[in-house]
């Protein structure tokens, strides 16, 4: 979800503690020290660190084990139930913080639907998580796949008629007496005449009417009138009984026709008229007065067609009561009608989208408790019941919230203990909170949220402890880091807190650690770092809030602003050359920001920005710079660069490669020639391409452009070269980027370096990249391929130590111990980032040692979880097939 909820707190008047507002009433100019004794603006109130809120997410304690298990069940269940089953994949990658591997399983559960109803709602869903991408819906129209997950679904084939409706009815006698061929219907002052054997073909009851033991059978005027069917309605009827079809007929008109054909059971006729008003649903204004008669009517297709325009209209249309109570207020035959058996899908994507809107709406509530109504078994319940406990909580309903963790607790959640926690804890019970999580850390493989949670209800060195072990556990929890950092700057300890909060940022981008960052240099006066940390939240966030949402961090910006000295535009290009070399990627983001101010060509610098994000692994941050970037191109070959970047980066690599074509054509330039060599790069499986990847990069060098730009296409073309062992020429380019300061080429040299059998050499020239580098994690892992076991081991623990998230360190060490028949240690080494990141290359590795120690159960499940991150691995599906050969 985009938006976590709050968290929630015993002592409500800390959270309150700040006033940020009285930042916002200080004089243009002149913002005022901060006093030691005031209590609205004292470094105590303005480093409060909020207390870790509970996610309304399904986090498993062992999700491997519910990877794996899901992966079996997709194999042995029969089609209509593997996209629940993907669907439940989706939740677990969700409490990961998995975005690509969520959006994978939420694509597959979409085209394993078993429904028209199921295909509606995860195809809705796909557009819902993709919102960034909206705007260039009309670049990815061209393929198929895109097409088909954004555009609308063709409900009318994908619902045929039945074919029992069509049937006719045979004509019969009366007692001998003949039946008369015609008949008269008469319509208050109006008379009707038809075939009596055409219309009796409708349904049974005019069968049985006209030509059964009733009166009207021998009768040529039959009186219509009480009906509620008008002469116009009955004359396009009694066409349909001879044509079969409906032709040109109003909706208002229609919809008499449908509640008569209903009452008379003239299945072929409501089936036609709910296929044409089903064809009319163009808006929501139509699929809201259309959909009220779907659903009194029975009319599955007409229902299907509102609820397709209502899903493609989130998260809007749930901004219309009228909307929200159709969902709200069906009772079990009109759901029926309106989403067939996928109640429990639907009510999960609408809580989702409630809960990022405002979770603490009452229509939020309320599809939660229709999502907690309609699970069907325990793993959808235990999701169903913590959602709603995290509701009820941030809503301040204490005993209901208490009721619905422990009903998630007991379907086997576990994480939904620190709900139950938060909630002893707020009614004074501080003792029991502390102690419940003690003993399920003691019950079960201690995960880093459980000693996080317990560090809320313990004070001092207790406390300390608790969340050491918590980044230890899982090092992607910030408020172990902040608030070790808030600590260390309340005792007057800056360059320690600072240290604390640098080191988080230096792996994990996160608003939060900025902020309070930005909060530390606004309490020490370094107004120039302030403002460098505010820009970079704008950057990623435009709309961002401060302090719990109370103040725009635009407006703070404002008022740190006054106290820095304006740049001009030459001193905004070298602070971006300097940082850009520096690879600091934040202070290059703030540069950026700033520079969007003036009057310089403003999709360059968006396109910039959007490269910064790609490295800073924020990918929604980045798609949204290079819209930007496309909306303010100055020159049709400019826009059609970016164009072909967002094609590339949304995984169509052929089509980005026509837009550099096309932007060739009509200008040549150094970002379009950079873009298709890039392009050819990454798609082309001939090895002859690379001679054309070289001549184009030589291309882009001979045109126009910044020293950034041209020190990453030597840098490119170096890399080009060495592949092709022409490791002189590589060296030139490496050397002419350095000369231009592209820090980065120092990797490159160095792979020469190696590659010319001078290990030394290449020891040292990543030495220089350490030493310049302001990011220097991955230089250190590359440093370790060329230097002894001990200096590898050292390279790589300060790797550990500088980014935790990285995965080579962990194989790597784990294989160590394997070579030296530690195979517990080994396993160990591996088990410990695989507790937090869920990464194939882990699993794989860790699914290898187990089988290799005789641990078949082990090493299947370490397979089907793999798989489940990636289901098209050749090794992977080779190592799964052979351990499950040998499976009991």
């Amino acid at each position: 979800m985009r938006t976590f909820f709050p968290s929630e707190s015993g002592k409500e008047s800390q959270v309150n503690a700040l006033n940020p507002l009285s930042w916002l009433q200080v004089e243009r100019g002149k913002l005022s020290k901060l006093p030691s004794n005031s209590s609205s603006s004292s470094i105590e109130s303005l480093i409060k660190v909020p207390e870790p809120p509970i996610l309304p997410f399904y986090k498993p304690v062992d999700y491997v084990k519910v990877l794996a298990q899901i992966h079996e069940e997709l194999e042995l269940c029969p089609p209509q139930e593997q996209s629940n089953l993907y669907l439940l994949q989706f939740q677990v990658f969700r409490g990961l913080g998995e975005v690509k591997l969520l959006r994978r399983s939420l694509r597959a559960a979409w085209q394993k639907a078993n429904s028209i109803h199921e295909k509606l709602i995860f195809g809705a869903w796909l557009k819902y998580e993709k919102q960034g991408e909206e705007h260039s819906s009309d670049l990815l129209a061209s393929c198929d796949k895109c097409a088909q997950e954004f555009g609308p679904v063709d409900i009318l084939t994908q619902l045929p008629i039945d074919a029992t409706v069509s049937r006719t009815h045979e004509n019969i006698s009366m007692n001998g007496n003949e039946i008369p061929r015609n008949v008269s219907f008469r319509i208050q002052d109006e008379k009707v005449d038809c075939d009596r054997q055409k219309i009796s073909s409708l349904s049974a009851p005019f069968h049985a009417m006209l030509n059964g033991c009733f009166s009207e059978s021998l009768r040529e005027d039959i009186d219509l009138s009480q009906n509620n069917i008008s002469a116009s309605g009955m004359r396009t009827i009694i066409e349909f009984s001879m044509t079969g079809s409906l032709n040109e007929v109003p909706t208002h008109l229609l919809l008499e026709i449908l509640v008569f054909a209903n009452k008379f059971c003239c299945e072929k006729l409501k089936d036609a008229c709910d296929r044409r008003l089903a064809s009319f649903v163009s808006s929501r204004e139509d699929a809201v007065e259309l959909m009220a008669y779907a659903l009194e009517e029975n009319c599955p297709v007409l229902a299907a067609s509102c609820l397709q325009v209502f899903l493609n209209d989130l998260p809007d249309c749930l901004n219309d009561n009228r909307v929200v109570d159709i969902f709200r207020h069906a009772d079990r035959q009109q759901r029926s009608i309106m989403v067939g058996q996928a109640s429990f899908s639907l009510y999960c994507l609408l809580s989702e989208v409630c809960m990022n809107l405002d979770p603490q709406l009452d229509k939020t509530a309320c599809f939660l408790e229709r999502l907690v109504e309609f699970s069907e078994n325990d793993r959808q319940r235990m999701l169903a019941f913590h959602q709603l406990g995290c509701l009820r909580l941030l809503r301040k309903e204490y005993d209901e919230a208490k009721r619905l963790f422990e009903e998630a607790l007991n379907a086997g959640h576990i994480y939904s203990v620190a709900g139950l926690a938060r909630l002893s804890y707020i009614k004074g019970h501080k003792l029991w909170s502390y102690e419940k999580l003690s003993s399920v850390i003691c019950a079960v493989t201690p995960l880093g949220w459980m000693y996080q949670e317990r560090s809320l209800y313990c004070e001092g060195d207790k406390r300390w402890e608790d969340l050491e072990k918590a980044s230890e556990l899982d090092p992607t929890l910030t408020y172990p880091y902040m608030y070790r950092a808030a600590t260390l700057m309340r005792n007057q300890n800056v360059q320690a807190a600072l240290a604390e909060i640098n080191w988080v940022l230096g792996f994990k981008l996160a608003l939060e650690c900025l902020e309070l960052r930005f909060c530390f240099y606004l309490a020490l006066e370094d107004y120039k770092s302030a403002i460098c940390d505010v820009q970079a939240i704008l950057t990623l966030s435009p709309d961002y809030r401060m302090f719990e949402g109370r103040v725009a961090a635009s407006q703070f910006r404002t008022l740190v602003r006054e106290h820095v000295e304006n740049w001009t535009t030459a001193d905004c290009w070298l602070q971006l050359y300097n940082r850009w070399s520096s690879v600091d990627d934040i202070g290059s983001l703030s540069v950026i920001y700033q520079m969007l101010e003036s009057d310089a060509a403003k999709g360059v610098l968006y396109f910039r920005q959007s490269l910064l994000l790609l490295r800073l692994n924020c990918p929604e941050a980045a798609m949204r710079s290079l819209q930007l970037a496309r909306q303010h191109a100055s020159r049709d070959d400019e826009k059609l660069v970016y164009e072909g970047w967002i094609l590339y980066d949304t995984g169509h690599c052929e089509e980005g490669l026509r837009k550099a074509e096309e932007s060739i054509r009509i200008k040549r330039s150094f970002e379009a020639f950079f873009l298709k060599a890039y392009a050819l790069a990454d798609s082309s499986q001939d090895p002859s391409s690379s001679s054309t990847v070289v001549s184009l990069l030589e291309d882009a060098l001979k045109c126009p452009s910044d020293r950034l730009r041209k020190g990453q296409a030597l840098n490119n073309l170096g890399s080009v070269y060495v592949d092709r062992g022409k490791l002189d020429l590589a060296a030139d380019c490496y050397i002419n980027a350095l000369k231009i300061r592209h820090t980065r080429a120092h990797q490159g040299l160095a792979r020469v370096h190696f590659l010319r059998d001078d290990k030394s050499a290449a020891y040292e020239e990543m030495s220089k990249l350490i030493e310049k580098a302001r990011n220097n994690a991955s230089a250190y892992e590359k440093r370790s391929e060329y230097c002894d076991r001990e200096l590898t081991k050292t390279d790589l623990e300060m790797v550990t130590r500088l980014d935790p998230l990285r995965v080579y360190p962990y194989r790597y060490r784990a294989a160590v111990l394997m070579d030296s028949h530690k195979e517990a240690e080994a396993i160990a080494e591996l088990s410990r980032a695989i507790a937090f990141k869920a990464d194939l290359h882990l699993l794989h590795l860790r699914a290898a040692f187990h089988e290799h120690v005789g641990d078949v159960v082990g090493a299947l499940q370490d397979c089907r979880a793999a798989l489940s991150v990636d289901p098209n691995h050749q090794e992977m599906l080779e190592l799964h097939s052979r351990v499950n050969s040998h499976e009991p």
